[in-house]
């Protein structure tokens, strides 16, 4: 089974700029859908960011869209999130994940769609 690592987290002031990273291990990265969740202090975890297994086709919330880039290099075994203009409100730890049958046509929005995750980075912004 794959294992994944994130890195990248940290403080940061409004308006910055943050790159997460997550790496995987043991598996091939190609073969899963790959997507990025967040989870702030007393809140559910929320879907952020999807991408598809050649990296060709994404998909965000609306309110990352614009300000988040999701992107892969399965060569590496690694997936990437460059956050632009960070907000206080993207304060969170964010999580990676893996699904090995998700489609972006389908169900993969939900935190249960995923059967790997890693084990969190926290992201901080300050106003």
């Amino acid at each position: 089974q794959v294992q994944l690592v994130e890195s990248g987290g940290g403080l940061v002031q409004a308006g910055g700029s943050l790159r997460l990273s997550c790496t995987a291990s043991r598996r091939t990265l190609s073969t899963y859908l790959m997507g990025w969740f967040r989870q702030a202090p007393g809140k559910e975890r929320e879907f952020v960011s999807a991408i598809n297994r050649s990296g060709r086709s994404t998909s965000y919330i609306d309110s990352v869209k614009g300000r988040f880039t999701i992107s892969r290099d399965n060569a590496k075994n690694t997936m990437y999130l460059q956050m632009n203009n960070l907000e206080p409100e993207d304060t969170a730890v964010y999580y990676c994940a893996a699904c090995s049958s998700c489609l972006l046509s389908g169900s993969y929005r939900r935190p249960e769609d995923y059967g790997y995750w890693g084990q969190g980075t926290q992201v901080t912004v300050s106003s």
